[in-house]
């Protein structure tokens, strides 16, 4: 499908470019948060405590679990370069892997072989009241949703654009302030414009095609018989991402407006206040123990399934919709991005440097409001390309006509050039426009994006899934173990941070607390 010359796009681009200020999109800071699954050398979810070695799940800013306990998180703060994160978060996998004996961490996204939600446990977070509170939320996310969902895993892409952008983007824009609710603004044209774009993401990244028989069992789904023991669809990128993974169908009366930061904070303030009939019916305090922590649409915002949110750093016991409404939008969460096998950090540089350059795009287009029959559209081409994304010929809907996936893909790639020079500015060797050269190598061959990459390898090595994944996994910790020359300091940083996590996690348990009951009203009051 041919160009479509968007004139305000390239005006805008233009203006950046001539706007006097130096690098003007040099400098954004990002962060990850990379889950992974922790397993037996056989592949079986871990049922171990967290290792104490780590520190408190509960304390430690930057290893943590999520939903399981067997399901680490690493946090890396943000940098402004991708490869001082990349090399943190290198150093982060090391530390860990030195603390878990004979277990592994799973190489990919969907998980090893379940044996039903029984076989998960649920993290555990101390007797505290806000640990009671974590710790319950999950319980009532697995009563919910099942606890196989929240198996899966992912990567987190946290992403602030330079401060300096912003004065020259409001004179582009003809904005009289510079403010926080003008910055937010900003943000929200982005994230209505992943809305419509970011099925690409899923394309060029996703690596979930395959999944292990035991999660569909689990999940009482079926998918055609890729091989033993392993279903897939033929031309899925990212299951992840599909209606069988995230985008879970219970969430599906649950509508969240990116239209503004009111509408936003409006529709998430909405879903946590509601009544949904079948949580109710379920029980939120069954012979005085919590099943779920409410009987609400979502018991907290974070419930909230997206591919992408605006965020803000919360104050200590501040609600999400609250930091929000108090100062404004801080930077978003891209939350498409499955665990790559391939990397052994679960992501690369291209990937990140291509995400930011993405969502300048996203950013720098025209971003018009989203009614309901567009959202609809936008979520149903999301889910098309996760599980017919290869398919030869696929067709999206675009402004009420079918078009060319790829033809559009490769539209994107092209507007975005010229954001890839932007941020290569000054460096020689151009980073930004060799990791968009990457991707349009992916949109002209299908072949090699990530997902084809894996279906390949299945068939080459005559793999299952489980199979392929549990030797990866084991190749991973081997790397890491193998590493030469490791940073001593950084790794007794690591350790000294786990020590001082402990201690804050002993405080919290030996304080005085008050009645549960009240703190959960305080909190949601």
């Amino acid at each position: 499908m041919p160009s479509r010359i968007d004139r305000v796009f390239e005006r805008r681009l233009a203006s950046l470019v001539n706007s006097g200020e130096k690098r003007v999109l040099q400098g954004g800071r990002r962060g990850v948060e990379k889950e992974s699954l922790r397993v037996t050398p056989a592949g079986r979810i871990a049922t171990t405590a967290h290792p104490s070695a780590l520190g408190s799940a509960l304390t430690n800013e930057h290893i943590t679990t999520d939903y399981s306990e067997a399901l680490i998180e690493l946090v890396t703060p943000t940098f402004t370069s991708n490869w001082e994160l990349l090399q943190y978060l290198c150093d982060l996998h090391q530390f860990v892997y030195r603390h878990l004996d004979d277990e592994l961490l799973w190489a990919t996204s969907m998980p090893c072989a379940l044996e039903g939600d029984a076989s998960i446990p649920i993290a555990q977070y101390g007797p505290s009241n806000v640990g009671r509170m974590k710790t319950i939320y999950r319980e009532g996310l697995g009563v919910r949703y099942g606890r196989v969902m929240q198996a899966i895993s992912g990567v987190h892409f946290n992403y602030s654009f330079p401060q300096k952008l912003w004065e020259p983007w409001a004179a582009i824009c003809e904005s009289r302030a510079m403010d926080s609710a003008f910055i937010s603004s900003g943000y929200f044209d982005l994230l209505r414009n992943y809305r419509r774009h970011g099925w690409i993401v899923l394309y060029l990244f996703g690596v979930s095609p395959t999944v292990c028989k035991s999660f569909l069992r689990a999940r009482g789904e079926t998918l055609p018989e890729f091989a033993r023991g392993t279903g897939w669809e033929p031309y899925a990128t990212s299951l992840r991402m599909s209606d069988l993974g995230y985008r879970n169908r219970s969430q599906s009366g649950v509508e969240v407006s990116v239209n503004g930061l009111e509408e936003y904070v409006r529709d998430l303030t909405r879903a946590t206040t509601t009544i949904h009939p079948e949580y109710e019916r379920l029980g939120v305090k069954v012979d005085g123990e919590y099943r779920q922590l409410n009987a609400n649409l979502l018991q907290i915002e974070n419930e909230y399934y997206a591919f992408i949110r605006p965020k803000r750093v919360a104050r200590s016991g501040e609600r999400p919709t609250r930091a929000l409404t108090r100062a404004g939008v801080e930077y978003v969460e891209v939350r498409a991005l499955d665990v790559s096998a391939f990397d052994p950090v679960g992501v690369n540089q291209n990937k990140m440097r291509f995400l930011e350059a993405f969502l300048a795009f996203c950013l720098i287009r025209e971003s018009p409001l989203i009614d309901r029959d567009e959202q609809a559209t936008l979520d149903a081409n999301h889910v098309k390309v996760a599980r017919l994304g290869r398919e030869p010929g696929l067709k999206l809907k675009r402004d009420g006509r079918d078009v060319d996936m790829l033809g559009w893909a490769a539209e994107i790639l092209d507007q975005m050039q010229g954001i890839c020079e932007l941020l290569d500015e000054g460096d020689a060797s151009k980073p930004y426009s060799a990791a968009l050269a990457v991707q349009a190598a992916k949109v002209k061959e299908v072949e090699l994006t990530p997902s084809a990459r894996l279906i390949r390898e299945l068939r080459e090595t005559d793999e299952s899934f489980f199979d392929l994944a549990l030797r990866t996994s084991a190749a991973h910790k081997a790397y890491f173990l193998d590493l030469h020359q490791p940073n001593d300091a950084i790794l007794r940083r690591f350790a000294e941070e786990a020590e001082e996590s402990l201690r804050k996690a002993e405080a919290l348990a030996a304080a005085p607390r008050g009645d549960f009951d009240q703190y959960l009203a305080d909190y949601f009051s």
